[in-house]
C-alpha cells in the first residue's frame, strides 16, 4: 500500500500545468481593469456614478470567472464531452429566446442580450463555447472520416443554423463562430482545397465589398445599418456625424498618442469625443495613453498566449484535448485581429470587443471558462523524465 502511495505521488507530481499561460491571463485582466477605469471614469461620473463603477461591476465578474477558471483547470476535460448535447440544446434555446420573445433585451437598438429584469446576459458568448465543445467532439469522434462530406453536412447541420441566430443578431459574433469552425475543420481535415477557396473568396468580397453587401442588402440577407457601415469603412470622413464618428474620434487618438502615449488616465477622446471608450474601442484609449510601446505590449502579451495555446494543444493526450485548444485559440486570435481591425479601421465597424480588457461581463466570464478548459487540458500532459 505504501509503494503505491508513492507511485500515484509521483505520478501526479509528472503532470504538467502551464502556469506561464495563468500568469498571462492575470496579467490582461489586471490591464484591462486598469484601463476600463481610465477610459470610463469621465462617463461614470457624468452619469452620476462613482469614477470606479464599471471596473468594480468588471472587477466582480472577472474575480468570479478565475475562481470558475481554476476549477475547471483541475477538472480532467473529458468531462465537459458529457454535455455536449446539453450545452448545444441550450444554446439553441437562449438564441431562439432572444430572436423571437420579448425575453430578448434591446440595447443600444440592437437585441443581442437574453434576461429577466437586471439579470441579463449574451448568448452568443456562450455559443463560442458550444461550438468548440461540438466540434471538438465530433471531430474526435470521426477521426478520419471527417474528411467525408457527409460528415461536413453533419458539422453543418448541427451548428450552421446556430451559426446563422446568432449573425442575424450579431454579426460579429456570427463572423467568430463560423472562423472558430473554420479553423478546427482546417486542422482537422486532410483536404485543404475548400478551405483555401473560402479563403479566396472572402478575400474577393472583402476587396469588393461595397458592391457585394448592397447585392446581399436587396436580397435580404444585410440590413442597411450593416451596408451603412460598409460604405462609412470606405470613407469615413464622408460620414463626419453619423456612422464615421466613431471611427474617426478613434483614429484621432490613436495618432495623437505617438510612441509614448499621452499617459495613463490623460486621454481627450474618452472625454465624451469616443462613444463608450470601455468597450469596443479601448484599444483606442491605450494607443492614446500608452503610445505605439503600450499597444505593442498588449498584442505581445496576445501572442504570447496564442504560444502557449500552440505548446498546449501540440503536447495535448488526445485529438479531444487538442482541438479544444485549438478552438480557443482561434477564438482568441480572431477577436483580438478583428478588434484591432476595427479600431484602425482596417475593416468595417462591427462592434466587437477585446479580449479580457473591453468593458462586459458576460464575455469576461465566458473567456475564463474557455481558459480553464485549456489550462485543464494543460493538466493532463504528463512530463517525462
Amino acid at each position: 500500500m505504501a509503494e503505491e502511495a508513492v507511485r500515484r505521488k509521483k505520478k501526479k507530481a509528472r503532470r504538467f500545468y502551464d502556469y506561464s499561460l495563468l500568469v498571462t491571463i492575470i496579467c490582461l485582466s489586471v490591464f484591462g481593469l486598469i484601463m476600463i477605469y481610465s477610459s470610463s471614469s469621465y462617463n461614470a461620473q457624468i452619469n452620476d456614478q462613482p469614477s470606479y463603477y464599471y471596473m468594480l461591476r468588471q472587477g466582480v465578474i472577472a474575480l468570479a470567472g478565475f475562481f470558475i477558471m481554476l476549477v475547471i483547470s483541475r477538472m480532467d476535460y473529458h468531462f465537459f464531452a458529457r454535455f455536449t448535447i446539453l450545452t448545444l440544446v441550450v444554446s439553441y434555446v437562449c438564441m431562439i429566446l432572444v430572436s423571437f420573445t420579448p425575453l430578448g433585451v434591446v440595447r443600444n437598438g440592437k437585441k443581442r442580450w437574453l434576461g429577466v429584469g437586471p439579470a441579463i446576459f449574451q448568448p452568443s458568448e456562450m455559443v463560442k463555447i458550444t461550438v468548440i465543445l461540438v466540434l471538438a467532439v465530433v471531430i474526435s469522434k470521426l477521426g478520419k472520416e471527417i474528411n467525408e462530406w457527409s460528415s461536413w453536412f453533419m458539422v453543418a447541420v448541427l451548428v450552421g443554423p446556430l451559426a446563422v441566430l446568432v449573425a442575424a443578431n450579431n454579426l460579429s459574433a456570427g463572423i467568430i463562430i463560423c472562423g472558430i469552425g473554420f479553423v478546427m475543420m482546417f486542422i482537422a481535415c486532410k483536404k485543404k482545397w475548400p478551405f483555401i477557396a473560402a479563403a479566396v473568396a472572402g478575400a474577393a468580397a472583402f476587396a469588393f465589398a461595397a458592391p457585394v453587401a448592397t447585392a446581399l442588402l436587396n436580397a435580404g440577407i444585410l440590413q442597411p445599418y450593416q451596408l451603412n457601415r460598409i460604405l462609412v469603412w470606405k470613407d469615413p470622413e464622408a460620414y463626419p456625424l453619423n456612422g464615421g464618428y466613431q471611427v474617426l474620434q478613434g483614429l484621432y487618438a490613436i495618432g495623437s498618442g505617438g510612441m509614448l502615449g499621452k499617459g495613463l488616465g490623460q486621454s481627450i477622446q474618452k472625454l465624451s469625443f469616443l462613444p463608450e471608450p470601455q468597450n469596443d474601442m479601448i484599444f483606442a484609449v491605450i494607443c492614446e495613453e500608452l503610445g505605439l510601446f503600450g499597444a505593442l505590449f498588449v498584442i505581445f502579451l496576445f501572442l504570447f498566449m496564442i504560444y502557449r495555446f500552440v505548446l498546449i494543444a501540440s503536447n495535448a493526450p488526445d485529438l479531444f484535448g487538442a482541438l479544444i485548444v485549438v478552438g480557443v485559440l482561434a477564438h482568441i486570435a480572431i477577436q483580438v485581429i478583428l478588434n484591432i481591425a476595427v479600431v484602425t479601421n482596417v475593416i468595417p465597424n462591427t462592434g466587437i470587443t477585446l479580449p479580457f480588457i473591453s468593458y462586459g461581463g458576460t464575455s469576461v466570464l465566458f473567456l475564463m471558462i474557455e481558459m480553464g478548459m485549456a489550462l485543464s487540458v494543460s493538466h493532463q500532459i504528463r512530463l517525462e523524465k
